[in-house]
């Protein structure tokens, strides 16, 4: 398989928050946007493996901005890391100011995605070659996040977690 770039899965996402979209202090509603970042993770998730894509896990979402009514809001999504079957995907959320049309980064998450097959198998998929500073730290920082993952769920022996000791020695 030939291995790929994080820009060839880049995703993004424009679009505007509507009334029914927000919640009593008309501000866009945490479902929707998780949503909106699920399509976006999904698409990119797809882009990397040519594969029926489902999402695995929602590993981290900082919702550190509100994002008010009427908002132009833009994930962009593109895979940070490719394991044997599965894709960790890093989203940035945007928010467009209405006059001026400065972007504010309001929140940013991560998600996990297995490609499967037909009958819902898992499948390969190429490995990840980052190239910008910014994809090489994600890049790597990934390989931790799983570790610790697996490391909580009891699918690894804490000593074997050898990315995670590394941070402390």
């Amino acid at each position: 398989m030939t291995p790929k770039h994080p820009i060839d899965s880049l995703t993004i996402l424009t679009d505007l928050v509507l009334p029914s979209e927000t919640n009593p202090l008309n501000n866009l509603f945490g479902g929707e946007l998780l949503a909106r970042m699920d399509r976006a993770a999904s698409i990119a998730a797809r882009r990397h493996s040519r594969r029926i894509v489902v999402t695995a896990s929602v590993n981290h979402v900082a919702f550190n901005r509100s994002i008010p009514l009427g908002s132009v809001v833009t994930i962009e999504a593109k895979v940070s890391r490719a394991f044997s079957t599965s894709m960790e995907i890093f989203l940035d959320v945007w928010i467009e100011d209405r006059e001026s049309g400065t972007r504010t980064k309001a929140n940013e998450a991560i998600y996990t995605f297995v490609a499967v097959n037909e009958t819902g198998n898992p499948v390969e998929v190429p490995q990840l070659v980052p190239q910008t500073e910014e994809e090489i730290s994600r890049f790597d920082a990934a390989l931790r996040r799983k570790q610790l993952s697996l490391v909580l769920a009891g699918k690894m022996n804490p000593h074997e977690a050898t990315e995670l000791k590394a941070l402390f020695i």
